[in-house]
């Protein structure tokens, strides 16, 4: 700057002192009558003016930039590109299993034996549990000679009938007693079969609530808690707006915050019906059980995907503006110039999805453009700038 302003002053103490001989010689020339001395006089004032032009236009360059230099707000910008982008909607879950249930008596009696104890693994169909059967075998067993003599009867007088001896009713009435016997033996059978509580699938005893000797109603006392947790899955229940995005095989994330344990899934079920008093429908996911340390009823979330882009644009949101009807903006920069210089531009654009600090633009970019960032609130349409790289 202090070069350009020398520059000037010399050139203004050139012409200052050269004003007034130009002045003196300028009046001999006009009063001059011979054009050999005028076209020498016109040639050295026009040299002079393009020299003097051309010093002007050196000061006026420098004034200008020290005048940019002054004024340019500097910034930072961010670079546009196109990446894949997922976005997730997260919601609470509760962690279940399908091999979970408390066994009740079918069979009102005594629990007279307990054949397993509390942790203990057990293999489907191993008899559990005996209840007093009240004199049911006694009964079978009585039941059982009643059958045979009515089954002997029957055959005996099934044979005359078909020899034509006897009377058809007597027939019939043979064939009555039998069926009525036999189904008395099956019926005492399937009663008896109820004094025994066997294991309905491979699981772990987890609690025994019923005590030795204590009496059993049915559907009222329980007496065993039988679980298998292999078979674990997440359940939640999803707002209806996500009904058309979240489909079976839908990718999900599983946090369980107790265990500090993360698992990747599938939604594996969604509902059919939209809970009237809260507008959601029912998802399911399976997860992974190895260890045995998921328990059912465990606070879960579960991060589903609802949406996904393989090219899209990812813009921080501090850099998003709105203007007076609430439309967003953008501040990209146009028209580069030496030392970073640029102009700024207003683009309105369409946003998309959000995730945590990024938003989707899905209209008004494209890839490798310039994103006004940090100093976004203090320029204006059309504005010079100077980019900061950092």
């Amino acid at each position: 700057m202090k070069k350009n302003i020398y520059l000037l002053g010399l050139i203004l103490v050139f012409y200052n002192c050269t004003q007034s001989n130009d002045s003196d010689n300028n009046s001999n020339s006009l009063n001059s009558n011979n054009l050999k001395e005028l076209n020498e006089q016109k040639a050295f004032y026009t040299k002079k003016i393009n020299d003097l032009n051309v010093e002007l236009e050196k000061i006026n360059n420098a004034i200008e930039d020290l005048a940019v230099t002054e004024k340019r707000i500097l910034i930072t910008a961010l670079k546009t590109k196109t990446t894949f982008f997922e976005h997730q909607i997260e919601v609470q879950a509760n962690i279940k299993t399908r091999k979970n249930i408390m066994i009740y008596p079918e069979f009102n009696g005594r629990l007279i034996k307990l054949n397993v104890s509390e942790g203990q693994n057990v293999k489907k169909g191993r008899l559990l549990a005996l209840i007093d059967d009240a004199g049911l075998k006694d009964q079978l067993e009585q039941s059982k000679l009643q059958l045979d003599l009515a089954k002997t009867t029957f055959e005996r007088t099934e044979r005359l009938w078909e020899q034509k001896i006897g009377s058809e009713m007597m027939y019939l009435e043979a064939k009555t007693r039998y069926k009525s016997a036999f189904k008395q033996v099956s019926q005492i059978k399937q009663q008896l079969s109820r004094t025994k509580v066997y294991a309905p699938f491979d699981g772990i005893i987890d609690e025994i609530p019923a005590r030795l000797g204590g009496n059993l109603v049915p559907g009222v006392t329980p007496i065993l808690r039988i679980i298998n947790l292999n078979s674990m899955y997440v359940e939640s229940d999803v707002p209806e707006n996500y009904l058309p995005n979240i489909i079976k095989g839908s990718k999900a994330l599983v946090t369980i915050p107790a265990l500090n344990q993360i698992q990747t899934t599938q939604i594996q079920l969604t509902g059919n019906f939209i809970a009237p008093s809260n507008r959601t429908f029912r998802i399911e996911a399976p997860i992974k059980n190895s260890n045995g340390l998921i328990k059912p009823n465990l606070n879960a979330r579960l991060s589903i995907v609802d949406y996904t882009n393989q090219k899209a644009i990812l813009v921080p949101q501090r850099v998003i503006r709105e203007d007076a009807k609430g439309e967003p903006y953008v501040f990209v920069l146009k028209k580069p110039e030496e030392n970073q210089g640029y102009t700024t531009e207003k683009r309105k654009i369409i946003l998309g999805k959000n995730k945590k600090e990024m938003i989707e633009i899905t209209k008004g970019l494209t890839s490798d453009e310039l994103v006004v960032d940090e100093g976004v609130s203090l320029v204006v349409e059309n504005q010079k700038v100077k980019r900061i790289i950092e």
